[in-house]
């Protein structure tokens, strides 16, 4: 159905203000972003900005989602190395790892903030407005980076695990918010500087945590086929 002439113009404001944010982010950081810088580099006024959002940290959130585009390119790469659920979701935990301590503030704000509202609202959002970021992402992806909740994107990734025999279908849900919690605790601390750890540190923390708590749920005698081995980053 075409888009009515109040439609459109409410997509081109946002895309003005979105494109603007992301500019500031690139420029400043995240950290640094207001809704003043942004309107001002879209070329309108604050109040403008706040005809068309609730506040500044959903434009955090747009804009955040327009630099994840290196792990979900990457991901297909990392989920090649496994040769079960299990392994291919231990990989896909590092490549996760890797991009979100490399750029800290930006997952923060997709997993941690507080967003004023629903996140699989501003995720359906932003992805009728700007259908071409999907375009080129393969549907096993596309599942998950459409969902808001990583506990509920892991849960949907590790179902097959259960018809693998490797873990219990009751221990999937606990399994993936059990490893979430690793992420989003190693992250405020890495972020709030509360040790001394590097991204790389960050990131082997993360990786040997989740591995444990893998092998952990994992039916003992399957735990032999679960080959993978978190890299020793420096």
């Amino acid at each position: 159905m075409a888009q009515s002439n109040k439609e459109r113009q409410r997509t081109r404001m946002w895309e003005y203000f979105i494109d603007a944010a992301t500019d500031v982010v690139l420029e400043q950081g995240i950290e640094q972003m207001t809704i003043r810088k942004v309107a001002d580099l879209a070329g309108y006024t604050s109040s403008t900005a706040y005809n068309y959002f609730n506040d500044l940290s959903q434009l955090k959130f747009y804009a955040a989602l327009r630099f994840t585009k290196p792990y979900s390119d990457e991901l297909p790469i990392y989920l090649k190395k496994g040769q079960n659920t299990l392994e291919k979701w231990l990989y896909a935990w590092e490549c996760f790892c890797k991009h979100s301590f490399q750029s800290p503030h930006i997952y923060a704000t997709l997993f941690i903030d507080n967003i004023g509202g629903s996140a699989q609202t501003l995720l359906d959002q932003y992805y009728t407005i700007f259908p071409n970021d999907l375009s080129n992402v393969p549907d096993e992806i596309r599942s998950l980076l459409t969902e808001e909740s990583f506990a509920k994107r892991s849960e949907q990734f590790i179902e097959p695990a259960v018809d693998e025999g490797f873990v219990e279908a009751r221990d999937i849900q606990k399994l993936a918010d059990l490893t979430f919690m690793v992420w989003t605790g190693t992250m405020m601390t890495f972020i709030n500087n509360r040790r001394n750890w590097t991204k790389y540190d960050a990131t082997n923390h993360t990786l040997k945590s989740v591995r444990e708590l893998v092998l952990q749920f994992t039916h003992a005698h399957m735990r032999e086929h679960i080959q993978y081995r978190s890299p020793n980053l420096a």
